[in-house]
């Protein structure tokens, strides 16, 4: 009986702790579409409630901080965008790792930077605030023509 009993408490925290990590998944995923929201809408204080002030960013350009993402901010012109394939994990209890494909249609700098992007986002709970720490992403290339 004792050994039954076990059981059922860990099969019932181990439920519990699913059913968190797909809360919090669902939490981060709002939260990432809030992110490139504010982003394409230049709304630079709703931008920073979601990411961490020593936030780093790795992209084809270079790597920039929280500054430089502001300023690219501001140089972006974000017709739409479109995320698909998200996918979260994690191991620890305060991180959390996602991978999506973004689409998007606009410019930045003056330049076409319309495409399909390879992404991935790091989010550390800070109190009981999830923030971005990392993000990176990457162009799909063109597949090879046969």
């Amino acid at each position: 009986m004792k050994k039954y009993l076990s059981c059922i408490v860990i099969a019932f925290f181990a439920t519990m702790a699913l059913s968190s990590a797909g809360a919090d998944k669902d939490a981060i995923e709002a939260k990432e579409k809030a992110a490139w929201q504010a982003f394409k809408d230049k709304k630079a204080d709703d931008f920073q409630k979601l990411v961490d002030k020593d936030f780093r960013g790795v992209y084809a350009e270079g790597i920039v901080d929280l500054k430089a993402e502001l300023e690219d901010m501001q140089k972006s012109d974000m017709k739409s965008f479109s995320i698909s394939d998200y996918m979260a994990f994690s191991d620890e209890p305060d991180v959390i790792v996602t991978t999506y494909k973004c689409t998007v249609q606009g410019t930045s700098n003056g330049k076409d930077n319309s495409g399909t992007y390879n992404c991935g986002t790091v989010w550390k709970k800070e109190g009981n605030d999830w923030l971005a720490i990392f993000h990176t992403n990457a162009k799909q290339e063109a597949a090879a023509k046969k």
